[in-house]
């Protein structure tokens, strides 16, 4: 079985982010880089199935920009058997990037194809459901545990008010929540190692999709700060505020 595995990079989550001076985006100037966590889970996913034996290929991949390699040893340094890095220059929205991914399942065909539920920086969700839909395979989102069945994957997600197991049919989109595993460091030796394993290249504009924003950027702000608390000296106060101010009582 072959396994794929979509990886973004994105703003390491330790990193406060702000805006650029005429707030059109956020700086990345000088800010850390990483996988997004929930692409780690992903990865630890796939490479825990393979091995457990029912995998013999875990293929990263990942759209962006030539940097974007850094994140891509990483994988390979974690697991992955080879990266394929699909390079532009642009940002692209999750129909783009699903658009994308669809070229590359029909040149690798994998069986199973895991990916996080969401990436950091966005926080959009929405690339996993495309992409199943593009490609007309069968997805669980949110997953909090996978099992193989024969030829079946038995997926749980979390639900509100409980569990919900579902079974695929390969080939099969997953994406991960936060509590289906906990990622590895990568060794000294398999940092070695990942220098030597491949990583294609292939530039966007060579698989003929269309990849032109739907939507517009118009500004990134930072939220606004919030008023420093107060400490009331009875219940009464207390009730009083919650009434008269904060009006969330009647």
């Amino acid at each position: 079985m072959k396994i794929l595995v979509p990886l973004k990079r994105v703003v390491d989550y330790n990193v406060k982010v702000r805006p650029l001076p005429d707030n059109s985006n956020v700086d990345l100037n000088n800010a850390k880089m990483s996988v997004n966590p929930f692409c780690e889970i992903a990865l630890e996913e796939a490479v825990r199935i393979k091995e457990a034996g029912n995998a013999e290929e875990v293929i990263a991949v990942t759209v962006g920009k030539t940097e974007s390699q850094e994140q891509l040893r990483t994988a390979l340094a974690l697991g992955a058997d080879r990266a394929i890095l699909i390079e532009t220059d642009s940002i692209l929205e999750p129909l783009a990037i699903s658009k994308v991914l669809t070229k590359v399942v029909e040149q690798e065909a994998p069986d199973l194809i895991i990916l996080g539920k969401q990436a950091i920086d966005g926080d959009n969700n929405q690339t996993g459901q495309m992409l199943a839909s593009m490609l007309n395979y069968p997805q669980a989102t949110n997953a909090s545990e996978v099992r193989f069945d024969g030829d079946k994957v038995n997926v749980t997600r979390e639900i509100d008010g409980g569990l919900q197991t579902l079974q695929l049919n390969k080939p099969a989109i997953i994406t991960t929540d936060l509590r289906l595993n906990e990622p590895r460091y990568a060794s000294l030796p398999n940092i070695m190692k990942a220098k030597k394993k491949e990583l294609t290249i292939i530039n966007v504009s060579d698989l003929g999709v269309d990849i032109n924003p739907r939507t517009e950027l118009l500004s990134v702000e930072l939220p606004p700060s919030r008023d420093a608390g107060i400490i009331v000296e009875t219940v009464d106060e207390l009730v009083e505020k919650l009434k008269n101010e904060a009006k969330v009582i009647t």
